[in-house]
C-alpha cells in the first residue's frame, strides 16, 4: 500500500469513526442527560432523605430502647395492617422503621422513637430508595416507568457511551493537525465548543465507562447474561447455594429491600414446617445480631405459613454485606452467607454497584462520581452546541459519508466485538447500518436519474 493510498484509507477510517460518534451520540443524547442527572441525585440520596425527612428519621437519644415486638405493635396500632419488615435504629439518634401493609394494599414506612414508642409520623414506603421522591428518581434513572422499554433504552445507552469514550479518544488523538489538546485554547465559536468536548471526555472518560459498566448488571439483557454466566460458572451465588433447602418461588428480592445483587433473583427457602408457634421479632433480632449483622439491617416477615425470616443488610463498606434466613418456627439458621461467601465475580460485581452508588468510599466517592456525572451534562451541551453550530440551514448536519468504502474493512472487527458483548448496542449498529445503506443507494440512484 502507498503513503498516498494508506493516508487515504487512514481518513477514510477517521471520517467514519467520526460519522458514527456524531449520530450515536445524537442519539443517545436525551438519556444520558437522564443518567447523569438522576445519577448525580441519587447518589446523596440518604442525605436528602435525611435533611427531607429530619423529623422522622432522627430522635434525641436517651438511656435505653424498647423490645423490637414493642416499637411494631405501636406502629401498628397507629396505622393498622400486615406487619412486612422491621428496621432497628442504625444508631443512637435513629427511630426504628417499621413497614406495614395497609388494608388499601399500599405499604408504608412507620417511623417510631425507640426509646419511647412515639409515633413520628408515616411515608409511603420507597424501598431501598428510601423515601418516595428518591424512589421517582430511582425509576427514572433506569426509565422503569415506560416499563421493559425503557430499561433496554437505558442499556442500549450504556453501551453506547463505553464505545462513544473510545471513539472519541481516537478522534482525539494527534496527527499533526492540531488535535489532541489537553487544555481549552480556543476562545470561542465552534473550537471553543470542540475543545471543552475533547477536554472534557479525556479526563473524565475512565470514569464515564466506569459507571456505564457498573451500572449494566441492572439491565435486562447484558445483565441477565452476566447473571446467568457468573451463576452457571460458580463465580457468582455461593457455592452449595440454600445447602438443598426446598426453596419457594419467592425471589430474594421480594423479600428484602436490601438484597445483594448477584443473587437478589434466588428463591428464598421454605421453613422445615408448615405450622407451629413463630418466632416472636424479639427472638429473631437477638439471633440475627448474635449471628454478627451490622447496623442498618432489616428483618422482613415470613411470606405464608412455610415463609421465613429474611434479615439483610446492604452496608456502606460492603464488606459487612449480610443476609440471614431462619426458619419461622424454629429459629434455626438455614443460609447465613456474607460477601466473602460469594463467588470472584459475585464480589467485583458487589464491589462495582457499592462505588456506583457512591458507597465504597463515602463522600470522596459521592463527590468524583457527582464530577462525573457532571461532565455527561457537559459533554451532551458541548457535544449539542458542536452540531449546532455546524449544521447547514435546514439540514441535519451529518458528517458526510466517506467515498473511500474500504474503511468498513477495518471497522468490522470491532463493530462485531462490540455488538457481542452488548447486544443492544449491535442491535442498534445493524439498524444504523441499514439507514446507511439504504442512504447510499438512495444517492446512487439519484446520480444515475
Amino acid at each position: 500500500m502507498t503513503e498516498t493510498t494508506s493516508r487515504a484509507a487512514s481518513a477514510a477510517l477517521y471520517r467514519a469513526v467520526w460519522r458514527w460518534h456524531f449520530i450515536a451520540g445524537l442519539v443517545i443524547l436525551p438519556f444520558v442527560l437522564i443518567l447523569a442527572i438522576t445519577g448525580g441525585i441519587y447518589l446523596f440520596k440518604d442525605e436528602i432523605n435525611d435533611a427531607a425527612y429530619s423529623r422522622l428519621r432522627f430522635v434525641e437519644p436517651a438511656t435505653a430502647q424498647r423490645a423490637p415486638s414493642a416499637l411494631a405493635a405501636a406502629a401498628l396500632e397507629a396505622h393498622p395492617g400486615e406487619l412486612k419488615a422491621y428496621t432497628p435504629p442504625a444508631s443512637a439518634t435513629r427511630s426504628a422503621e417499621i413497614d406495614i401493609l395497609g388494608a388499601d394494599g399500599l405499604k408504608d414506612t412507620v417511623y417510631v422513637n425507640p426509646y419511647t414508642g412515639e409515633v413520628l409520623g408515616t411515608l409511603w414506603d420507597g424501598g431501598a430508595a428510601g423515601s418516595p421522591a428518591m424512589y421517582v428518581v430511582r425509576k427514572l434513572h433506569s426509565l422503569e416507568y415506560v416499563g421493559w422499554l425503557g430499561n433496554r433504552l437505558i442499556e442500549m445507552a450504556a453501551g453506547w457511551m463505553v464505545l462513544l469514550v473510545a471513539s472519541g479518544i481516537y478522534l482525539w488523538w494527534p496527527r499533526g493537525r492540531g488535535l489532541g489538546t489537553t487544555s481549552i485554547k480556543a476562545r470561542r465559536g465552534r473550537p471553543w465548543w470542540r475543545d471543552l468536548h475533547a477536554v472534557t471526555g479525556l479526563y473524565t472518560g475512565v470514569f464515564i465507562v466506569f459507571l456505564a459498566l457498573t451500572g449494566l448488571p441492572w439491565s435486562a439483557i447484558w445483565g441477565g447474561k452476566f447473571y446467568e454466566y457468573a451463576n452457571a460458572l460458580e463465580l457468582g451465588m455461593p457455592e452449595g447455594y440454600w445447602s438443598g433447602l426446598p426453596s419457594s418461588t419467592v425471589p430474594l428480592s421480594e423479600a428484602t429491600d436490601r438484597a445483594p445483587w448477584i443473587i437478589e433473583k434466588q428463591p428464598v427457602p421454605m421453613s422445615s414446617a408448615a405450622e407451629g408457634v413463630p418466632q416472636t421479632l424479639d427472638q429473631v433480632v437477638a439471633t440475627v445480631e448474635g449471628l454478627g449483622i451490622v447496623p442498618g439491617y432489616s428483618v422482613s416477615m415470613p411470606r405464608g405459613p412455610a415463609g421465613v425470616f429474611t434479615a439483610s443488610v446492604y452496608p456502606d463498606d460492603i464488606t459487612y454485606e449480610q443476609v440471614i434466613h431462619l426458619d419461622q418456627y424454629s429459629g434455626a439458621v438455614l443460609y447465613d452467607a456474607d460477601l466473602a461467601d460469594l463467588g470472584t465475580l459475585g464480589r467485583w460485581a458487589e464491589w462495582g454497584i457499592s462505588v456506583h452508588m457512591g458507597q465504597e468510599w463515602g463522600l470522596v466517592n459521592q463527590i468524583v462520581l457527582l464530577l462525573a456525572c457532571l461532565a455527561m451534562v457537559g459533554l451532551c451541551v458541548s457535544g449539542a452546541a458542536m452540531w449546532w453550530k455546524r449544521r447547514p440551514s435546514g439540514a441535519l448536519g451529518v458528517p458526510q459519508v466517506p467515498t473511500d468504502w474500504r474503511f468498513p474493512r477495518t471497522l468490522l472487527l470491532m463493530a462485531v466485538a462490540a455488538g457481542v458483548f452488548f447486544p443492544l448496542v449491535g442491535l442498534s449498529m445493524l439498524g444504523l447500518a441499514a439507514v446507511e445503506v439504504a442512504l447510499h443507494l438512495a444517492r446512487r440512484r439519484k446520480a444515475l436519474a
